[in-house]
């Protein structure tokens, strides 16, 4: 009986460190460097539609959906909405070269030691978050297959309207 409630204690100690957002709960704060080499925080787009994606440069979907992205980017950012790319990987050089080949207009920054990902529960690539404009998760979805635009769409242009 010890060695359970040792066990039980234990996995609750350790739930903190891998607890994911969930839909409908506050969007946690962050601050990262940005490809310019400056910090961006979460909470300056406080009342815009947010999307977050998590990415990485040798993850193969990561690399299909981003050019969507931009294009989502581009159609939307003028009207309250904003998309952010976060990369996952330690060293960002990898990420850089493969952003020369293929350039997006939205902000990238750089989660080098993974505590944003953490946050935010992310287990693999590629995961987007949308926040609402009062900085509530409305969206969670993970991995990505043609297509998966079309469900982000509907997502942000429903929240843009609310």
């Amino acid at each position: 009986m010890k060695h359970r409630i040792a066990g039980l204690t234990a996995l609750l100690i350790a739930l903190p460190l891998c607890a994911a957002v969930d839909t409908n709960s506050p969007a946690p704060d962050f601050t990262l460097n940005a490809q310019s080499g400056k910090p961006v925080e979460l909470t300056q787009f406080k009342g815009q539609v947010v999307m977050l994606n998590f990415w990485a440069s040798w993850c193969g979907p990561c690399r299909h959906e981003m050019p969507l992205l931009d294009s989502i980017y581009k159609k939307y950012g003028k009207l309250g909405f904003t998309m952010i790319g976060v990369n996952v990987e330690p060293d960002s050089k990898a990420a850089n070269d493969w952003l020369k080949q293929t350039p997006v207009t939205f902000p990238i920054l750089y989660d080098t030691d993974s505590k944003v990902s953490k946050l935010y529960g992310v287990s693999g690539m590629p995961s987007t978050v949308i926040v609402d404009r009062k900085g509530t998760v409305r969206m969670i979805h993970r991995g990505y297959k043609p297509g998966d635009e079309e469900e982000y769409l509907s997502s942000i242009r429903s929240l843009m309207r609310e």
